[in-house]
């Protein structure tokens, strides 16, 4: 039987996006729900999730509703311990799981005034002190993590964790509005949205065109690239 998850929108939705490659990069059978987040309707379409009110919502083969990423995460962790979601080493999952937390519930700046879009880089995007404070906590987490791991370079742990599903995100917020960071972390956020499944994650998002754009930025802006 299949996980049955909930999402929003593709292009803007990061939250979605880091549901669903829970399920799709740890080969965790599922199929996908789409919620409209601009058409007014999305309370209509979340009632029958209720208490859930927000994407990604799963439900599992059971029927069992779990909101929230970070719950959604840890219970699919838990009914897959061979799927290696989490990495095996004691010292680095406790890492990978604070970095998790962290973005949870942290990063104000950074998701705020940089919202994930996937349709295009903008130029000459004037960064505030909240988002260079975000950047430079950034780049300490990932250096953090980097030394716990032994891994300098690739995905955070080595293998491809739940860490990486959350940053994936980051990594389009960071290359979406041109932000500076290390090449050492260009490099990390290049590795994480050429991933294919990532790259079938932006082609579906394509698909839908919006009037007026949400999160519309009047900034020159250039084609996606990750060159």
């Amino acid at each position: 039987m299949a996980y049955e998850i909930y999402i929003g929108d593709r292009m803007y939705s990061s939250w979605s996006l880091r549901g669903w490659l829970m399920l799709e990069k740890f080969s965790l059978p599922h199929t996908v729900h789409m919620v409209e987040l601009y058409s007014g309707t999305m309370a209509q379409e979340m009632a029958h999730l209720a208490p859930a009110r927000l994407v990604p919502a799963l439900r599992t083969p059971e029927g069992l509703m779990v909101g929230e990423s970070l719950a959604i995460a840890e219970t699919l962790a838990e009914r897959h311990p061979d799927a290696g979601l989490w990495p095996s080493d004691p010292a680095q999952r406790a890492t990978a799981r604070w970095l998790a937390a962290e973005m949870v519930g942290g990063f104000s700046a950074l998701r705020g005034e940089c919202p994930m879009q996937l349709a295009h880089i903008y130029e000459g995007f004037e960064m505030s002190r909240g988002v260079k404070a975000d950047l430079d906590r950034l780049e300490a987490l990932f250096a953090h993590a980097r030394k716990v791991s032994g891994h300098g370079s690739g995905y955070l742990f080595g293998d491809y964790s739940l860490a990486d599903v959350f940053y994936t995100p980051v990594a389009a917020r960071i290359v979406g509005y041109g932000l500076p960071v290390s090449a050492e972390t260009r490099a990390f956020c290049k590795l994480l949205l050429s991933d294919p499944a990532v790259l079938k994650w932006q082609a579906l998002a394509q698909e839908v065109s919006y009037d007026p754009e949400p999160y519309a930025m009047d900034l020159p802006k250039r084609p996606w690239s990750l060159d």
